[in-house]
Protein backbone atom coordinates (compact mmCIF):
# COMPACT_ATOMS: atom_id res chain seq x y z
CA UNK A 1 0.00 0.00 0.00
CA UNK A 2 1.51 3.11 -0.88
CA UNK A 3 2.44 5.99 1.45
CA UNK A 4 5.42 7.59 0.36
CA UNK A 5 4.00 10.55 -0.31
CA UNK A 6 2.87 13.72 1.62
CA UNK A 7 -0.39 13.81 3.81
CA UNK A 8 -1.90 17.07 5.36
CA UNK A 9 -5.69 17.82 7.07
CA UNK A 10 -7.19 19.69 9.45
CA UNK A 11 -7.24 17.71 12.39
CA UNK A 12 -10.09 19.75 14.55
CA UNK A 13 -13.43 19.49 14.21
CA UNK A 14 -14.68 22.62 11.32
CA UNK A 15 -16.15 25.50 12.68
CA UNK A 16 -14.99 28.56 14.92
CA UNK A 17 -12.45 27.76 17.69
CA UNK A 18 -9.83 29.07 19.78
CA UNK A 19 -7.05 26.67 18.29
CA UNK A 20 -7.23 24.87 14.76
CA UNK A 21 -4.63 21.89 13.74
CA UNK A 22 -3.49 21.40 10.33
CA UNK A 23 -1.44 18.00 10.39
CA UNK A 24 1.26 16.58 7.92
CA UNK A 25 3.20 13.44 7.68
CA UNK A 26 5.54 11.89 5.03
CA UNK A 27 9.19 11.00 4.35
CA UNK A 28 12.07 14.50 4.71
CA UNK A 29 9.22 17.45 5.69
CA UNK A 30 12.22 19.52 6.31
CA UNK A 31 11.63 21.74 3.42
CA UNK A 32 7.81 22.05 3.46
CA UNK A 33 8.85 23.08 6.88
CA UNK A 34 10.72 25.75 5.93
CA UNK A 35 8.37 27.44 3.53
CA UNK A 36 5.75 27.27 5.54
CA UNK A 37 7.42 28.41 8.93
CA UNK A 38 10.87 30.40 7.32
CA UNK A 39 12.71 28.03 9.66
CA UNK A 40 14.00 25.04 10.70
CA UNK A 41 12.15 23.15 14.03
CA UNK A 42 14.00 21.64 16.60
CA UNK A 43 12.41 17.85 17.04
CA UNK A 44 10.07 17.96 19.47
CA UNK A 45 9.47 21.16 20.72
CA UNK A 46 7.12 23.74 20.51
CA UNK A 47 7.86 26.66 18.68
CA UNK A 48 6.40 30.21 18.70
CA UNK A 49 5.99 30.66 14.81
CA UNK A 50 4.31 32.74 11.61
CA UNK A 51 3.02 30.83 9.19
CA UNK A 52 3.41 31.64 5.37
CA UNK A 53 1.66 30.82 2.37
CA UNK A 54 3.48 30.14 -1.68
CA UNK A 55 3.93 33.91 -2.29
CA UNK A 56 5.45 34.50 1.39
CA UNK A 57 2.59 36.08 3.06
CA UNK A 58 1.74 35.79 6.69
CA UNK A 59 -1.59 33.96 7.35
CA UNK A 60 -1.48 33.73 10.76
CA UNK A 61 0.83 33.28 14.08
CA UNK A 62 0.81 30.04 16.18
CA UNK A 63 2.82 26.76 17.57
CA UNK A 64 4.81 24.95 15.00
CA UNK A 65 5.71 21.04 16.21
CA UNK A 66 8.27 18.69 14.54
CA UNK A 67 8.34 15.10 15.19
CA UNK A 68 11.25 13.47 13.02
CA UNK A 69 10.82 9.92 12.07
CA UNK A 70 10.48 7.16 13.58
CA UNK A 71 9.57 9.13 16.70
CA UNK A 72 6.43 10.35 15.87
CA UNK A 73 2.28 9.05 15.48
CA UNK A 74 2.62 8.00 11.83
CA UNK A 75 6.39 6.66 12.54
CA UNK A 76 7.09 9.38 9.38
CA UNK A 77 8.01 13.07 10.10
CA UNK A 78 4.90 14.55 11.00
CA UNK A 79 4.51 18.68 11.17
CA UNK A 80 1.80 19.99 12.89
CA UNK A 81 0.59 23.64 12.89
CA UNK A 82 -1.33 24.92 15.75
CA UNK A 83 -3.09 27.86 14.70
CA UNK A 84 -6.10 29.96 15.50
CA UNK A 85 -9.25 28.31 15.15
CA UNK A 86 -11.20 29.87 12.56
CA UNK A 87 -12.09 27.85 9.16
CA UNK A 88 -10.72 30.60 7.16
CA UNK A 89 -7.25 30.37 8.34
CA UNK A 90 -7.27 26.83 8.93
CA UNK A 91 -8.25 26.42 5.02
CA UNK A 92 -5.68 29.04 4.01
CA UNK A 93 -2.71 26.81 5.78
CA UNK A 94 -4.20 23.98 4.19
CA UNK A 95 -3.99 25.08 1.24
CA UNK A 96 -0.24 26.42 1.73
CA UNK A 97 0.54 22.79 2.64
CA UNK A 98 -0.68 21.23 -0.72
CA UNK A 99 0.98 23.99 -2.36
CA UNK A 100 4.02 23.00 -1.05
CA UNK A 101 3.91 19.21 -2.24
CA UNK A 102 1.14 17.75 0.02
CA UNK A 103 -1.96 16.19 -0.95
CA UNK A 104 -4.98 15.77 0.89
CA UNK A 105 -5.37 12.88 3.27
CA UNK A 106 -8.11 10.20 3.36
CA UNK A 107 -10.08 9.40 6.28
CA UNK A 108 -7.87 7.61 8.90
CA UNK A 109 -4.99 7.66 6.71
CA UNK A 110 -2.54 9.18 9.55
CA UNK A 111 -3.39 6.37 11.86
CA UNK A 112 -3.24 3.43 8.62
CA UNK A 113 0.06 4.82 7.97
CA UNK A 114 0.78 4.39 11.66
CA UNK A 115 -0.01 1.04 11.25
CA UNK A 116 2.01 0.22 8.28
CA UNK A 117 4.93 1.53 9.99
CA UNK A 118 4.34 -0.94 12.75
CA UNK A 119 3.82 1.81 15.53
CA UNK A 120 0.52 0.04 16.44
CA UNK A 121 -1.04 -2.95 15.47
CA UNK A 122 -4.58 -2.98 14.12
CA UNK A 123 -6.75 -4.01 16.98
CA UNK A 124 -5.13 -0.70 18.55
CA UNK A 125 -5.84 1.25 15.65
CA UNK A 126 -9.61 0.56 15.73
CA UNK A 127 -9.17 1.60 19.17
CA UNK A 128 -8.06 5.13 18.11
CA UNK A 129 -12.27 5.36 15.91
CA UNK A 130 -13.07 4.18 18.99
CA UNK A 131 -12.27 6.39 21.27
CA UNK A 132 -13.05 9.17 19.66
CA UNK A 133 -16.51 7.74 19.03
CA UNK A 134 -17.23 6.53 22.50
CA UNK A 135 -20.42 7.75 23.52
CA UNK A 136 -19.83 6.90 27.36
CA UNK A 137 -16.71 6.92 30.20
CA UNK A 138 -16.53 3.61 29.78
CA UNK A 139 -16.57 3.19 26.90
CA UNK A 140 -14.23 5.47 26.54
CA UNK A 141 -11.64 3.79 29.20
CA UNK A 142 -12.25 0.12 27.26
CA UNK A 143 -11.18 1.85 24.31
CA UNK A 144 -8.28 3.20 25.65
CA UNK A 145 -6.78 -0.07 27.66
CA UNK A 146 -7.75 -1.19 23.65
CA UNK A 147 -5.70 1.74 21.93
CA UNK A 148 -2.68 0.85 25.14
CA UNK A 149 -2.67 -2.78 24.22
CA UNK A 150 -4.57 -5.11 26.57
CA UNK A 151 -6.57 -6.66 23.86
CA UNK A 152 -3.74 -7.26 21.61
CA UNK A 153 -1.11 -8.34 24.38
CA UNK A 154 -3.98 -11.31 25.43
CA UNK A 155 -4.05 -12.28 21.77
CA UNK A 156 -0.57 -12.34 21.17
CA UNK A 157 0.04 -15.18 24.42
CA UNK A 158 -2.79 -16.89 22.85
CA UNK A 159 -1.35 -17.04 19.28
CA UNK A 160 2.39 -17.67 21.00
CA UNK A 161 0.86 -20.83 23.19
CA UNK A 162 -0.81 -21.96 19.55
CA UNK A 163 2.73 -21.46 17.97
CA UNK A 164 4.04 -23.42 21.00
CA UNK A 165 1.82 -26.32 20.25
CA UNK A 166 2.16 -26.30 16.39
CA UNK A 167 5.78 -26.52 17.04
CA UNK A 168 5.55 -30.19 18.70
CA UNK A 169 2.75 -31.03 16.38
CA UNK A 170 4.90 -29.94 13.45
CA UNK A 171 7.87 -32.01 15.12
CA UNK A 172 5.79 -35.17 15.13
CA UNK A 173 4.95 -34.89 11.36
CA UNK A 174 8.56 -34.06 9.92
CA UNK A 175 9.76 -37.25 12.19
CA UNK A 176 7.48 -40.17 12.11
CA UNK A 177 9.76 -42.22 12.81
CA UNK A 178 9.98 -41.31 16.58
CA UNK A 179 8.07 -42.63 19.20
CA UNK A 180 5.64 -40.34 20.26
CA UNK A 181 4.48 -41.34 23.94
CA UNK A 182 1.14 -41.06 26.07
CA UNK A 183 2.99 -38.50 28.03
CA UNK A 184 3.28 -36.02 25.04
CA UNK A 185 -0.26 -36.61 23.85
CA UNK A 186 -1.57 -36.06 27.23
CA UNK A 187 0.65 -32.59 27.23
CA UNK A 188 -0.86 -31.41 24.22
CA UNK A 189 -4.71 -32.22 25.37
CA UNK A 190 -3.85 -29.96 28.76
CA UNK A 191 -2.19 -27.31 26.91
CA UNK A 192 -5.30 -27.26 24.44
CA UNK A 193 -7.37 -27.27 27.14
CA UNK A 194 -5.76 -24.45 28.80
CA UNK A 195 -5.40 -22.15 25.42
CA UNK A 196 -9.40 -22.90 25.35
CA UNK A 197 -10.19 -21.42 29.21
CA UNK A 198 -7.68 -18.20 28.68
CA UNK A 199 -9.87 -17.85 24.74
CA UNK A 200 -13.25 -17.32 26.42
CA UNK A 201 -12.05 -14.89 28.93
CA UNK A 202 -11.10 -13.00 25.76
CA UNK A 203 -14.12 -13.87 24.22
CA UNK A 204 -16.14 -12.71 28.12
CA UNK A 205 -14.16 -9.16 28.03
CA UNK A 206 -14.35 -9.13 24.36
CA UNK A 207 -18.53 -9.50 24.08
CA UNK A 208 -18.72 -6.62 26.98
CA UNK A 209 -16.47 -4.30 25.04
CA UNK A 210 -18.30 -4.63 22.62
CA UNK A 211 -21.80 -4.02 24.33
CA UNK A 212 -20.18 -0.45 25.58
CA UNK A 213 -19.30 0.02 22.19
CA UNK A 214 -22.72 -0.49 20.24
CA UNK A 215 -24.74 -0.45 22.73
CA UNK A 216 -28.11 -2.72 22.90
CA UNK A 217 -31.27 -1.97 21.26
CA UNK A 218 -34.46 -2.39 23.42
CA UNK A 219 -38.11 -2.61 21.85
CA UNK A 220 -40.76 -1.16 24.20
CA UNK A 221 -43.97 -2.95 22.84
CA UNK A 222 -47.16 -3.80 23.77
CA UNK A 223 -51.10 -2.90 23.88
CA UNK A 224 -51.70 1.18 23.03
CA UNK A 225 -52.07 3.14 26.10
CA UNK A 226 -50.00 0.76 28.34
CA UNK A 227 -47.52 3.65 29.21
CA UNK A 228 -44.85 2.65 26.39
CA UNK A 229 -43.92 6.73 25.68
CA UNK A 230 -44.24 7.60 29.67
CA UNK A 231 -41.77 4.76 30.46
CA UNK A 232 -39.51 5.97 27.69
CA UNK A 233 -39.61 9.71 29.14
CA UNK A 234 -39.22 8.49 32.25
CA UNK A 235 -35.08 6.23 31.25
CA UNK A 236 -34.44 9.33 28.95
CA UNK A 237 -35.49 11.23 31.57
CA UNK A 238 -37.28 14.06 29.18
CA UNK A 239 -40.34 14.59 27.13
CA UNK A 240 -39.51 12.46 24.31
CA UNK A 241 -42.26 11.02 23.57
CA UNK A 242 -46.07 12.53 23.38
CA UNK A 243 -48.36 10.97 26.08
CA UNK A 244 -52.20 10.93 25.90
CA UNK A 245 -55.30 9.16 27.36
CA UNK A 246 -55.99 8.44 23.57
CA UNK A 247 -54.91 5.16 22.35
CA UNK A 248 -52.83 4.94 19.14
CA UNK A 249 -50.92 8.60 19.43
CA UNK A 250 -47.34 7.01 18.49
CA UNK A 251 -47.63 6.19 15.22
CA UNK A 252 -43.74 5.66 14.52
CA UNK A 253 -41.07 4.47 16.33
CA UNK A 254 -39.66 7.14 18.89
CA UNK A 255 -35.59 6.28 19.55
CA UNK A 256 -33.51 7.48 22.24
CA UNK A 257 -29.85 6.54 23.60
CA UNK A 258 -29.69 6.27 27.21
CA UNK A 259 -26.60 5.49 29.70
CA UNK A 260 -26.52 3.32 32.52
CA UNK A 261 -23.61 2.29 34.46
CA UNK A 262 -21.73 3.67 31.37
CA UNK A 263 -23.59 1.30 29.06
CA UNK A 264 -25.13 2.38 26.09
CA UNK A 265 -28.97 1.54 25.45
CA UNK A 266 -31.08 2.22 22.81
CA UNK A 267 -34.75 2.30 23.10
CA UNK A 268 -37.55 2.59 20.86
CA UNK A 269 -41.26 3.46 21.77
CA UNK A 270 -43.05 1.32 19.34
CA UNK A 271 -46.56 2.08 17.99
CA UNK A 272 -49.05 0.10 20.15
CA UNK A 273 -49.92 -3.14 18.53
CA UNK A 274 -53.73 -4.05 17.93
CA UNK A 275 -55.91 -4.55 14.24
CA UNK A 276 -57.05 -1.43 13.26
CA UNK A 277 -58.50 0.45 10.69
CA UNK A 278 -56.17 3.34 10.66
CA UNK A 279 -54.26 3.61 7.71
CA UNK A 280 -51.31 5.61 9.18
CA UNK A 281 -51.84 3.56 12.37
CA UNK A 282 -51.34 0.32 10.80
CA UNK A 283 -48.07 1.45 8.90
CA UNK A 284 -46.84 2.82 12.10
CA UNK A 285 -47.64 -1.02 13.35
CA UNK A 286 -45.63 -2.73 10.60
CA UNK A 287 -43.03 -0.83 11.20
CA UNK A 288 -42.90 -1.50 15.01
CA UNK A 289 -43.24 -5.54 13.79
CA UNK A 290 -40.15 -5.13 11.54
CA UNK A 291 -37.81 -2.71 14.49
CA UNK A 292 -38.14 -5.70 16.84
CA UNK A 293 -36.54 -8.09 14.65
CA UNK A 294 -33.65 -6.13 15.11
CA UNK A 295 -33.80 -5.32 19.10
CA UNK A 296 -31.47 -7.46 21.09
CA UNK A 297 -34.49 -7.33 23.67
CA UNK A 298 -37.87 -6.46 24.40
CA UNK A 299 -39.39 -4.69 27.36
CA UNK A 300 -43.16 -5.89 27.26
CA UNK A 301 -45.87 -3.48 28.90
CA UNK A 302 -48.90 -4.47 30.76
CA UNK A 303 -51.60 -2.40 32.01
CA UNK A 304 -52.11 -3.99 35.54
CA UNK A 305 -55.71 -3.12 36.08
CA UNK A 306 -56.43 -5.57 33.33
CA UNK A 307 -53.46 -8.04 34.12
CA UNK A 308 -52.31 -10.57 31.31
CA UNK A 309 -54.51 -10.72 28.76
CA UNK A 310 -55.38 -12.43 25.60
CA UNK A 311 -54.31 -9.32 23.37
CA UNK A 312 -51.09 -9.34 25.53
CA UNK A 313 -50.18 -13.42 25.36
CA UNK A 314 -50.92 -12.53 21.05
CA UNK A 315 -48.37 -9.63 21.19
CA UNK A 316 -45.54 -12.17 23.34
CA UNK A 317 -46.01 -14.96 20.85
CA UNK A 318 -45.22 -12.65 18.15
CA UNK A 319 -41.99 -11.85 19.43
CA UNK A 320 -39.13 -13.26 17.27
CA UNK A 321 -38.25 -17.00 19.40
CA UNK A 322 -35.41 -16.32 21.65
CA UNK A 323 -35.70 -12.66 21.87
CA UNK A 324 -34.86 -11.46 26.05
CA UNK A 325 -38.30 -9.84 26.89
CA UNK A 326 -39.11 -8.18 30.11
CA UNK A 327 -42.40 -8.02 31.56
CA UNK A 328 -43.43 -4.67 33.05
CA UNK A 329 -47.12 -3.86 34.66
CA UNK A 330 -47.41 -0.74 34.71
CA UNK A 331 -49.55 1.82 36.53
CA UNK A 332 -49.28 0.33 40.02
CA UNK A 333 -50.00 3.54 41.06
CA UNK A 334 -53.43 2.95 40.12
CA UNK A 335 -53.75 0.37 42.51
CA UNK A 336 -51.50 1.90 45.27
CA UNK A 337 -49.10 -1.24 44.90
CA UNK A 338 -45.74 -1.45 45.93
CA UNK A 339 -42.83 -2.02 43.07
CA UNK A 340 -41.19 -4.97 42.73
CA UNK A 341 -39.40 -7.45 41.11
CA UNK A 342 -39.72 -11.45 40.01
CA UNK A 343 -37.78 -13.92 37.62
CA UNK A 344 -39.22 -16.00 35.04
CA UNK A 345 -38.51 -19.65 35.63
CA UNK A 346 -37.33 -20.10 31.75
CA UNK A 347 -34.71 -20.27 29.82
CA UNK A 348 -34.35 -16.80 28.92
CA UNK A 349 -34.16 -15.99 32.19
CA UNK A 350 -37.31 -13.18 32.45
CA UNK A 351 -38.05 -10.99 34.71
CA UNK A 352 -41.02 -9.27 35.89
CA UNK A 353 -41.52 -5.87 36.94
CA UNK A 354 -44.19 -4.14 38.95
CA UNK A 355 -43.85 0.06 38.52
CA UNK A 356 -45.20 3.39 37.50
CA UNK A 357 -44.23 4.80 34.38
CA UNK A 358 -46.07 7.86 35.56
CA UNK A 359 -44.06 8.36 39.33
CA UNK A 360 -41.04 6.63 38.62
CA UNK A 361 -41.63 4.05 41.39
CA UNK A 362 -39.80 0.93 40.27
CA UNK A 363 -37.63 2.44 37.26
CA UNK A 364 -34.05 1.82 39.63
CA UNK A 365 -35.47 -2.06 39.50
CA UNK A 366 -35.79 -1.86 35.60
CA UNK A 367 -32.54 -0.20 35.48
CA UNK A 368 -30.54 -3.14 37.19
CA UNK A 369 -32.63 -5.53 34.94
CA UNK A 370 -31.65 -4.23 31.67
CA UNK A 371 -27.93 -4.53 32.83
CA UNK A 372 -28.33 -7.85 34.22
CA UNK A 373 -30.12 -8.98 30.75
CA UNK A 374 -27.54 -7.44 29.03
CA UNK A 375 -24.66 -9.48 30.97
CA UNK A 376 -23.21 -6.29 32.75
CA UNK A 377 -22.56 -6.22 36.45
CA UNK A 378 -20.45 -3.24 38.04
CA UNK A 379 -17.22 -5.62 38.29
CA UNK A 380 -17.45 -6.00 34.97
CA UNK A 381 -16.23 -2.87 33.64
CA UNK A 382 -12.84 -3.41 35.16
CA UNK A 383 -10.34 -5.05 32.24
CA UNK A 384 -12.52 -5.44 29.72
CA UNK A 385 -11.15 -3.55 25.84
CA UNK A 386 -13.18 -2.39 23.15
CA UNK A 387 -13.89 -5.33 20.36
CA UNK A 388 -15.39 -4.88 17.09
CA UNK A 389 -17.86 -7.14 15.53
CA UNK A 390 -15.04 -8.91 13.13
CA UNK A 391 -12.84 -9.40 16.36
CA UNK A 392 -16.11 -11.42 18.05
CA UNK A 393 -16.37 -13.45 14.34
CA UNK A 394 -12.43 -14.16 14.49
CA UNK A 395 -12.55 -15.66 18.06
CA UNK A 396 -15.43 -17.41 17.50
CA UNK A 397 -13.85 -18.88 14.94
CA UNK A 398 -10.76 -19.63 16.57
CA UNK A 399 -12.51 -21.51 19.18
CA UNK A 400 -14.11 -23.81 16.69
CA UNK A 401 -11.02 -24.68 15.22
CA UNK A 402 -9.44 -25.37 18.74
CA UNK A 403 -12.65 -27.45 19.52
CA UNK A 404 -11.76 -29.61 16.63
CA UNK A 405 -8.54 -29.54 17.15
CA UNK A 406 -9.14 -30.83 21.08
CA UNK A 407 -11.02 -33.87 19.20
CA UNK A 408 -8.02 -34.90 16.94
CA UNK A 409 -5.21 -34.77 19.44
CA UNK A 410 -7.17 -37.77 21.30
CA UNK A 411 -6.01 -39.97 17.77
CA UNK A 412 -2.18 -40.07 17.44
CA UNK A 413 -2.68 -40.93 13.63
CA UNK A 414 -4.72 -37.47 13.08
CA UNK A 415 -1.98 -35.40 13.17
CA UNK A 416 -2.03 -33.60 9.36
CA UNK A 417 -5.53 -32.59 10.48
CA UNK A 418 -4.52 -30.79 13.81
CA UNK A 419 -1.94 -29.09 12.55
CA UNK A 420 -4.03 -27.79 10.29
CA UNK A 421 -7.03 -26.88 12.58
CA UNK A 422 -3.86 -25.05 14.97
CA UNK A 423 -2.92 -23.36 11.89
CA UNK A 424 -6.32 -21.98 10.96
CA UNK A 425 -7.10 -21.58 15.16
CA UNK A 426 -4.31 -18.97 14.72
CA UNK A 427 -4.78 -17.66 11.56
CA UNK A 428 -8.05 -16.35 12.45
CA UNK A 429 -6.53 -14.70 16.09
CA UNK A 430 -3.60 -13.16 13.63
CA UNK A 431 -6.22 -11.41 11.93
CA UNK A 432 -7.50 -9.40 14.86
CA UNK A 433 -3.87 -7.79 15.19
CA UNK A 434 -3.48 -7.36 11.58
CA UNK A 435 -1.13 -10.12 10.74
CA UNK A 436 -3.32 -11.38 8.39
CA UNK A 437 -5.57 -8.87 6.75
CA UNK A 438 -6.42 -8.32 2.95
CA UNK A 439 -6.38 -4.59 1.60
CA UNK A 440 -9.62 -4.42 1.13
CA UNK A 441 -10.32 -4.56 4.61
CA UNK A 442 -8.16 -2.00 5.60
CA UNK A 443 -9.84 0.02 3.49
CA UNK A 444 -12.92 -0.43 4.80
CA UNK A 445 -12.06 0.02 8.35
CA UNK A 446 -9.60 3.35 8.07
CA UNK A 447 -12.62 4.45 5.78
CA UNK A 448 -14.50 5.21 8.96
CA UNK A 449 -11.76 6.90 10.38
CA UNK A 450 -11.81 10.87 11.12
CA UNK A 451 -10.16 13.22 8.50
CA UNK A 452 -6.89 14.12 10.26
CA UNK A 453 -6.90 11.11 12.13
Amino acid sequence: MESSDIIAAIATPPGRGGIGIVRVSGKDLKPLTLRITGGILKPRYASLSEFFDETGQIIDQGIALYFDAPHSYTGEDVLELQGHGGSAVMNLLLASCVSGGARLAQPGEFTLRAFLNNKMDLAQAESVADLIDASTQEAARSAMRSLNGEFSSAIHGLVQALTDVRTVVEAWLDFPEEEVGSVAHSDIRARLKDIQSRLEQVLSSAQRGSLLREGLSIALVGKPNVGKSSLLNQLAGEEAAIVTEMPGTTRDTILRSIEIEGVPFHLGDKAGLRETDDVVERIGIARTRSAIEKAGLAVLLVDIREGFTHEDQVIADSLPAGLPRIYVYNKIDLLEKFPEIQPRRNPLGERVIYLSAKTGAGIESLRRALLDMAGWNAQTGEGIFMARRRHLVAIAEAADHLNCSGHLAEYGDRLELLAEELRLAQRSLSSITGEFSADDLLGEIFSSFCIGK
